[in-house]
């Protein structure tokens, strides 16, 4: 397998990561279920609440851990077309509950007749949830569809990875406009400018939220945590089947291995490649052509 450059630093900021992004979670919930109504569907503030809940798990953590999910070293042994997979799954059920989320907030300002699209962060809100769209519908018909020529995928790359970096930075920027809104218009007595229990406490997810983007950021722009050339895993694996029947070899008698030699070494580490070339053909063809 091909070792990770400082992998142990990303390991640090992995876990950073994902601690931060849980506790953001529960953060959400905590502000839903104590400073507000709960959850409900009945046009009121309850429903209001789905919103930021589904932002916080789906449009920022979920997209987040889309993003970095390629340079985990662990999946390094999974195909790139599984990895293809697991990228625009998570993409798509963040999608999915960030449309759900905008559901609930225009149901409940019809129902209050609260205007819609008049701030802001409603505005930035909705151009990140199209340009989330349209991201989507790229990925999938570049990099899913086998037909599309290398060379095309290979020059729309930097849009797509600068896409989806530029989407997340403005998805966390519009979380901390929505909850600096929702604080402003939400607490009459005492106001936000008294700074009530409950304006720390969601001044403090936002921060939460920051760190959580700049971590997801930092993991994603580290050239040497690429995800390795298909090439370059391929070798790797072959010679990880090399190791492995080469020691095979050595512990079915000593023998063996005394009187074949190095000629011999050869020989039984190309034997399970000729049983297994089938298939080892046929998995490095679908890393590359996809």
């Amino acid at each position: 397998m091909v070792a990770m450059e400082n992998f142990k630093q990303f390991l640090v900021l992995l876990v950073s990561a994902l601690s931060v992004g849980f506790v953001c979670i529960v953060f959400v919930l905590r502000w839903v279920f104590h400073f507000k109504e709960g959850l409900a569907w009945d046009g009121g503030l309850a429903e209001f609440n789905w919103h930021p809940l589904l932002i916080v798990i789906g449009f920022i953590f979920l997209q987040g851990i889309a993003i970095i999910v390629y340079r985990l070293p662990w999946t390094w042994r999974c195909s790139k077309l599984m990895m293809k997979f697991i990228h625009a799954g998570l993409n798509i059920l963040a999608f999915i509950l960030a449309v759900v989320s905008l559901v609930a907030v225009f149901d409940f300002h019809n129902a209050a007749n609260i205007p819609n699209m008049y701030s802001l962060h409603s505005w930035v809100g909705l151009a990140a949830v199209i340009l989330y769209a349209l991201q989507i519908v790229l990925g999938l018909v570049v990099y899913l569809v086998p037909i599309t020529p290398g060379f095309v995928r290979a020059a729309l790359m930097p849009v797509h990875v600068y896409g989806g970096l530029f989407i997340f930075s403005s998805v966390i920027a519009t979380a901390l406009m929505g909850i600096t809104e929702k604080l402003i218009f939400g607490l009459k007595d005492p106001k936000y400018k008294d700074s009530p229990p409950e304006a720390v406490f969601v001044n403090v997810l936002g921060l939460l939220l920051s760190v959580f983007g700049g971590l997801i950021l930092w993991i994603a722009t580290r050239p040497h945590w690429k995800r390795p050339a298909e090439s370059q895993l391929r070798l790797a694996h072959n010679d990880d089947l090399a190791a492995a029947s080469e020691a095979g070899a050595n512990g079915g008698g000593a023998a063996v291995t005394m009187t074949t030699g190095a000629g011999g070494d050869q020989e039984s580490n190309g034997e399970p490649r000729r049983r297994n070339g089938k298939g080892e053909e046929s998995a490095a063809g679908g890393r590359i052509n996809i």
